[in-house]
C-alpha cells in the first residue's frame, strides 16, 4: 500500500492529473465564463459562470476556479488550498472528496482549507 500511495500522491502521476484537471478547467471556464478572468492566489479566476456550471458557490477544478460571482479574498484562499489538494492527488481528488462527504463541515478537504474563509460558517 506504501508503494502505491508513494506511485499516487505527490508523484509524476498526481502531477499529471493536475496538469490534466487544469486544462479541463480551463475548457468549461474558457466556454462558459461571460466575467473577467484573471490569475489570483495562483488560480486562473474565471467569473461569470452560469450555475449550473459548478457546485455550491464555485468549483476548484485543477488550478482553476469556477464561479458567478463568489470571489472574495477568502474564498480565493479557501479555493488555493484545493489548488494544492488537486496537485498532491491529482485526479484521485475527486473521488477522495467524494468519499469524504457531502457535508462541509465534516467533509476533511473543506475542514483543511478553512470552513470560515470557505463560507461554510
Amino acid at each position: 500500500m506504501a508503494s502505491l500511495t508513494r506511485l499516487l500522491v505527490d508523484s509524476p502521476v498526481s502531477r499529471a492529473g493536475y496538469l490534466y484537471a487544469t486544462a479541463v478547467g480551463f475548457v468549461w471556464g474558457f466556454v462558459w465564463s461571460t466575467g473577467r478572468v484573471e490569475r489570483q492566489f495562483g488560480l486562473f479566476v474565471f467569473r461569470g459562470m452560469p450555475t449550473w456550471a459548478f457546485r455550491r458557490g464555485g468549483s476548484c477544478v485543477g488550478a482553476c476556479y469556477l464561479t458567478a460571482e463568489n470571489d472574495s479574498d477568502d474564498v480565493l484562499e479557501h479555493e488555493a488550498v484545493h489548488k494544492r489538494q488537486w496537485q498532491r492527488y491529482g485526479m484521485l481528488f475527486p473521488l477522495l472528496y467524494l468519499v469524504a462527504g457531502r457535508d462541509p463541515t465534516k467533509n476533511r478537504y473543506e475542514i483543511e482549507a478553512g470552513l470560515e474563509k470557505g463560507g461554510y460558517l
